[in-house]
């Protein structure tokens, strides 16, 4: 048994060195001596930019629920959020996969402490059954995007059950 155990990590160590991916072409960024003091001091800092400092975008609720509609309905839910972060917080896109699904945002900054929010209208029409219907909010956080979710049911009424 012990041999076996053995004989099954050194073959998965023999497989991961064999399937490491070699790239003689990559590029290794490294830290002035300028940036090093502030490394060290802030280490939450990123190319002179303080994220600590940054805006955070903070959802009520990053998945919202629409039960059950009937086909061919306009489903309008918003997405509240509060600016928890620092610095102002700017939208500067939201968007989702299909044209049946539209956000609509404030083109204005919010300010640290307050609130906005996002729009959503989903078109029902042609989508019957379990929907999922994600958005993707870009803004000047860090990381830049993103991902709430729009979540429910279409009944087909012509379907029977």
């Amino acid at each position: 048994m012990r041999i076996l155990l053995q004989t099954l990590v050194i073959a998965a160590v023999l497989g991961l060195l064999v399937s490491c991916e070699q790239d003689s072409d990559r590029k290794v960024e490294s830290v002035e001596s300028s940036q090093l003091d502030e490394l060290i001091r802030n280490p939450i800092s990123y190319k002179g930019v303080d994220t600590a400092a940054g805006p955070v975008m903070t959802f009520d609720q990053e998945i919202i629920q629409f039960d059950t509609v009937e086909l061919g309905k306009i489903v309008e839910r918003v997405f509240e959020f509060t600016n928890t972060g620092k610095s102002p917080l700017w939208i500067s896109n939201a968007r989702s996969t299909c044209g049946c699904t539209v956000p609509d945002f404030s083109k204005e900054p919010i300010a640290p402490g307050e609130r906005g929010e996002i729009l959503v209208r989903f078109n029902t029409a042609d989508r019957p059954e379990y929907q999922d219907r994600p958005v993707t909010i870009y803004a000047n956080t860090i990381p830049g995007r993103t991902v709430v979710r729009l979540q429910g049911y279409v009944l087909d009424p012509n379907l029977e059950s």
